[in-house]
């Protein structure tokens, strides 16, 4: 599988004014929205699936699912509020589960609606069948975003750690898959050292 970093990415102005252009192929353009619209369909039937109280009904404000998601993918992007191992310093066994719950239930929903509309901002940018990207300084924000994202869902999915090689053998099943997450590792560089670079506008 042949997939090469998004050509010529160049910034243009510095600052809220800059922004940012490359051109993409058809089959980077196809590849971005497959996997950016399947984590959008991830994250919303997870919105969809949370439980409505009789407070949330009554106030019009969302609340979402107190318990993690049992999906390696979404608990990647959806992780615990509260690490197990501060049970300790809080000095309460029990205090993992009812503080983690309470806080996702209440923030959840707006992960979800922060994530989503990141992932859709790529997508509204992304030219169908390739061709020239031009984004703003705030949609570059969410275009880093969007792919750290997809970038971290992929990366639960084939369990990168450190001992995970560059590349797999060709005939890996999860070969392609390796080579997606090391070009997205090197999409999100390479726009945050342009978004980095200096502030002389060019």
């Amino acid at each position: 599988m042949s997939v090469h970093h998004l050509a010529g990415w160049r910034r243009r102005g510095s600052g809220e004014r800059a922004t940012y252009s490359a051109h993409c192929s058809q089959h980077e353009s196809e590849l971005l929205r497959s996997i950016v619209t399947s984590m959008c369909e991830l994250l919303t039937e997870r919105a969809d699936s949370a439980p409505v109280d009789d407070l949330s009904a009554l106030t019009g404000i969302a609340s979402g699912h107190s318990v993690a998601p049992q999906d390696a993918t979404l608990g990647r992007l959806l992780p615990d509020f509260h690490r197990p191992d501060q049970d300790e310093e809080l000095g309460c066994d029990a205090v993992n589960g009812d503080l983690n719950g309470a806080l996702r239930s209440i923030n959840e929903p707006l992960i979800i609606d922060d994530k989503l509309a990141a992932a859709h901002c790529l997508l509204d940018t992304v030219p169908v069948g390739g061709g020239e990207i031009t984004l703003t300084a705030a949609q570059a924000d969410q275009w880093l975003t969007a792919i750290n994202d997809v970038r971290l869902s992929l990366g639960a999915m084939l369990g990168i750690s450190e001992d995970t090689p560059e590349e797999l053998a060709p005939d890996h099943p999860y070969a392609a898959h390796l080579h997606v997450y090391r070009w997205l590792t090197e999409q999100q560089w390479i726009l945050v050292e342009e978004m980095m670079g200096s502030g002389e506008g060019r």
